[in-house]
């Protein structure tokens, strides 16, 4: 009989009693991706390093009560809207849907109770050469004061040696907006290594993206071009080599917190590749989406015990969040986010990993 390449455990349970489940997917080397519940997180990924060590590359906690008390996004499934929306409003057929503010004039991330806050039902388990766990959730019309009643399913699921993907779908029973991503801060020389990230080389496949204002909306007119600019990571940079550059955009970006723009083909393509230079680890992440979200970690502050009982500080880590742009509600030259009871929204991305050789 084949091992199991699946596990389950209670994580914790939040204030209210309920029990918060984890489930382990197994692939080979060593690798693990643990998943939560709560908020549908990635709360670790295992991964072999060039020796054949093994460490998990995912900053977060190591009990639940971290993610409850405070709100990080560490690994977290962000939704409905992930990103910002200027004003905190926008109009949907010819109606003004007012949201709570919540950064800044903006609005981001769902609100302040977005799906990072909610306990998701686990759906399926499925053991098998690609084990895998479903989560759902049922966001009530009104929720957050977005429209509809939106039913979303996510499915973790190991596809190859070391390769994690995620599948999200979601139905509506009436037009509302959809932008959901996982937030997970990457550092692939480990979570508790006490180095940063600004020495992991990144590559992304996008020759533009888009410019911000002071509070991280999108300047009116088209994606600027990367050529001749801080931006370009067409070849493999490390992260940190322009970052404290006199550019108009590092400063309103407290660093990179741009969306670079890849064609809205529904296509899952190469966007970006990570590599790390002492562990050798490399992560490809392939994705569906006409956004990538780039956030090296510049509002990481020293505040936050993570795991291992490590301070997490300014570019520990940093995120690379596949979505559609953000502000899109407010610009119909962006993708559109819009989901309409006879659609349903798909979004597929893989952190496919391994080594430099």
């Amino acid at each position: 009989m084949a091992e199991s390449r699946i596990a389950g455990e209670v994580f914790g349970r939040l204030p209210d009693g309920r029990a918060v489940q984890r489930v382990t997917l197994r692939g080979q080397g060593g690798f693990e991706a643990r998943i939560i519940n709560f908020g549908a997180a990635l709360q670790a990924l295992i991964v072999p390093d060039a020796k054949g060590g093994c460490e998990d590359v995912t900053l977060g906690y190591d009990e639940l009560a971290g993610y409850v008390t405070e709100r990080k996004f560490f690994g977290a499934t962000v939704g409905r809207y992930a990103n910002r929306i200027a004003n905190a409003q926008f109009v949907l057929d010819g109606a003004t849907v007012q949201l709570e503010a919540n950064n800044g004039p903006n609005a981001l991330h769902g609100g302040p109770n977005g799906f990072d806050r909610k306990l998701w039902d686990i759906a399926d388990i499925a053991d098998g050469a690609e084990p895998a766990v479903t989560l759902s959730y049922v966001s009530e019309h009104g929720e957050e004061n977005y429209p509809g009643r939106l039913a979303v399913r996510l499915t973790y699921r190991v596809t190859g040696p070391a390769e994690l993907s995620m599948e999200f779908e979601a139905r509506t029973d009436r037009p509302t907006i959809l932008n959901l991503t996982n937030h997970s801060f990457f550092n692939l020389e480990g979570a508790t290594s006490g180095l940063d990230t600004l020495d992991h080389r990144l590559t992304l496949t996008s020759d533009h993206f888009l410019a911000i204002d002071p509070t991280a909306i999108p300047l009116p007119g088209p994606p600027h071009p990367v050529a001749g600019t801080p931006f370009d990571f067409r070849v493999a940079t490390p992260v940190g080599a322009r970052i404290r550059e006199s550019h108009e955009q590092l400063r309103n970006g407290k660093g990179y917190d741009h969306n670079f723009c890849f064609a809205p083909d529904g296509i899952v393509k190469l966007a970006a590749r990570l590599e790390a230079p002492r562990s050798g680890r490399v992560l490809e992440l392939l994705t569906d989406q006409p956004g990538l979200q780039v956030y090296s970690g510049n509002y990481l502050d020293g505040s936050v015990l993570g795991k291992g009982g490590k301070l997490y500080r300014q570019s520990d880590a940093i995120c690379l969040e596949p979505q559609v742009w953000p502000n899109s509600p407010n610009r119909p030259d962006f993708p559109s986010p819009i989901l309409r009871p006879d659609g349903v929204y798909r979004h597929r991305t893989v952190y496919r990993f391994g080594v430099q050789t």
